[in-house]
């Protein structure tokens, strides 16, 4: 252990769906309170809170789950960062803690998105007018303007088409065989969106949104939040024996945004800021790729799990298409990634999903993933990705 380590102590994440009963609060209590039991602590533990919400347009979204949760007047953070929110939210209490402003502190993102009729993958409300079509996965066809499409099924069908172009081996039946993991890996996960696991037909035959993803390869549209309990090393040291056994270590987070590239002026770059986030956090937790034990990326789309394997430096450089057909990415594999499902089927409430993913990690590196455990899993990896630009990476390490 190191004085500047900081510590996942408490995490939960809701079940995601539709939740037409529950508002925005309702949820963000249920997943904020969850994880301070599993911590086993309470809202007077905490220094800091840091909430994160996109849909709520401006609203002081901390400051109500303080009224549901409890008033004490600490600082709190309101955060908006695209699909990196949940994720950037958490790193905020990190910081704050390695900061020695405090030495323990609650992380929440929060999204309700059932029938929103949001761009998926993205953070703008789509007029039904204008993108079409809208169904189960919230996901809208492109739309083609002067420099292309600025929609996101369109922009990452974009990105795994260049992908293909660069590298070769991809085709449509590439990519749904992806979606056709996750959604496999979806059945053993109660509290994924959608558990049913759909065939390579019945993925290839259903709504075209924007080629090659078909509606089943897009990332789910639904309501859910996922919250965490920060602790710092020195307070650790102070709690019970099980709170120590439990707590899994953050050895490195990292955020990013695009750097400037001739490429980006036309076409979002999810690639470079990506690979500059894993690189940092590899070197940030002294791990690399071969030390992972699991993997949850931001798969939005399918299209997006794959060029996500090449910048997290899962296989060496345009070997992503080599990585999925050796079926290392599946849940028996050698790495397995998004055992949770993926935004694909576990779903997409964008501001939940960055601390949604780290609680995935979390409950196999505790043995606590149920039938999806992958067993003796040590270390594992967190990406999050919000176009605007912005990505997150987290290396989690179980207690020793």
């Amino acid at each position: 252990m190191s004085s500047d380590d900081v510590w996942i102590l408490g995490i939960r994440m809701t079940k995601f769906g539709k939740r037409p009963d529950d508002d925005v609060m309702d949820i963000a209590s249920e997943a904020a309170l969850g994880a301070l039991a599993d911590g086993g602590v309470t809202m007077a533990d905490m220094g800091v809170l840091a909430a994160g919400n996109l849909m709520s347009m401006g609203a002081p979204t901390g400051q109500l789950l303080q009224k549901q949760i409890g008033q004490t007047g600490i600082p709190v953070y309101n955060v908006s960062n695209a699909c990196a929110t949940g994720a950037t939210a958490l790193r905020t209490v990190i910081m704050a803690i390695k900061a020695g402003e405090c030495d323990m502190g609650l992380a929440v993102g929060v999204e309700k998105l059932a029938g929103a009729g949001l761009l998926a993958g993205g953070s703008r409300k789509a007029d039904s007018d204008t993108w079409q079509p809208k169904g189960r996965y919230g996901a809208v066809a492109s739309v083609d303007g002067r420099i292309g499409t600025e929609i996101m099924p369109g922009v990452f069908a974009q990105i795994g088409m260049e992908y293909g172009h660069r590298y070769g081996g991809t085709s449509f039946e590439l990519f749904a065989r992806i979606s056709e993991k996750n959604h496999a890996h979806s059945t053993l996960n109660p509290l994924a969106a959608y558990t049913k696991r759909l065939s390579l037909d019945e993925i290839m035959n259903d709504v075209m949104i924007a080629y090659p993803n078909t509606r089943p390869m897009c990332s789910a549209n639904c309501d859910g939040a996922a919250a965490a309990v920060v602790v710092s090393d020195a307070k650790l040291r102070t709690l019970d024996p099980d709170q120590r056994r439990r707590a899994v270590k953050v050895s490195a987070s990292v955020l990013t945004s695009d750097p400037w590239t001739e490429s980006c002026q036309v076409l979002p770059d999810v690639n470079t800021l990506t690979r500059r986030a894993a690189t940092q956090a590899y070197e940030q937790a002294g791990v690399g790729p071969e030390d992972l034990d699991l993997v949850e990326l931001h798969d939005c789309f399918a299209t997006a799990e794959l060029v996500h394997y090449d910048n997290l430096m899962l296989c060496p450089e345009g070997g992503a298409v080599d990585f999925f057909e050796s079926g290392a990415p599946w849940r028996d594999g050698r790495l397995p990634v998004n055992v949770s499902g993926g935004l694909q089927s576990k779903g997409h409430p964008i501001a939940a999903t960055g601390i949604a993913n780290i609680w995935e990690v979390c409950h196999h590196l505790r043995g606590e993933a149920g039938d999806r455990q992958i067993e003796g899993a040590r270390v594992g990896l967190a990406h999050v990705i919000g176009l605007g630009s912005a990505c997150g990476v987290h290396i989690l390490e179980k207690a020793a």
